[in-house]
């Protein structure tokens, strides 16, 4: 066995920790400072807020029950809008309605299916049902999705909006609620 003492090359270690040194300066400079705790970016929860408050009492002479709803909807060129899911849709909806995602909303969107911002528009979601079955399980009243979908639309600068109140069983034939047939095993 060899007991010699390891030799290092203190050079080249000394080189090595300087390269080391200076690539992590580098790294810290190229990388762009974070945004501070107060911008909002591109969400702005006062905002929302605001727009909610805004929007409060002018939503609440916006309510229409059952009978009204069914009036405006026979005009040709009121909008029905189900803002629920694709599949929630596909199950079941009221007769007439589209359905736009909640969750697609923006301003190309609503511009593509609603078109003109003076066009009158319906709303209603699982909330205005008492079933609580698929495809309309019964959500938290404060987390309704009629309440944000209000309040987005007005946002947008969609004003003419009317919101189905009340809750109706989907067997109720005034709400002309069409499905797709289901089928059971025996």
């Amino acid at each position: 066995m060899n007991h010699e003492p390891m030799k290092t090359n203190l050079p080249i270690v000394a080189l090595f920790a300087l390269l080391g040194l200076v690539l992590m300066v580098i790294g810290a400079v190229a990388v762009p400072p974070a945004h501070s705790e107060t911008d909002p970016g591109q969400v702005d929860y006062s905002g929302f807020i605001e727009l909610g408050t805004e929007v409060a009492d002018y939503r609440q002479g916006r309510l229409v029950d059952l009978d009204t709803f069914n009036a405006m909807k026979a005009d040709p060129d009121t909008l029905i809008i189900d803002a629920r899911s694709a599949g929630n849709y596909a199950i079941g909806h009221i007769n007439g309605a589209v359905n736009l995602n909640f969750a697609d909303f923006s301003d190309g969107m609503l511009a593509e299916v609603i078109g003109a911002k003076d066009r009158r528009i319906l709303i209603y979601c699982n909330n205005n049902f008492t079933d609580d079955v698929a495809p309309i399980p019964l959500k938290r009243a404060p987390l309704a999705l009629n309440v944000p979908t209000f309040i987005n639309l007005y946002g947008y600068g969609y004003e003419n909006i009317y919101e189905l109140s009340g809750a109706y069983s989907i067997k109720d034939a005034e709400i002309d609620w069409v499905s797709r047939p289901t089928y059971q095993e025996n």
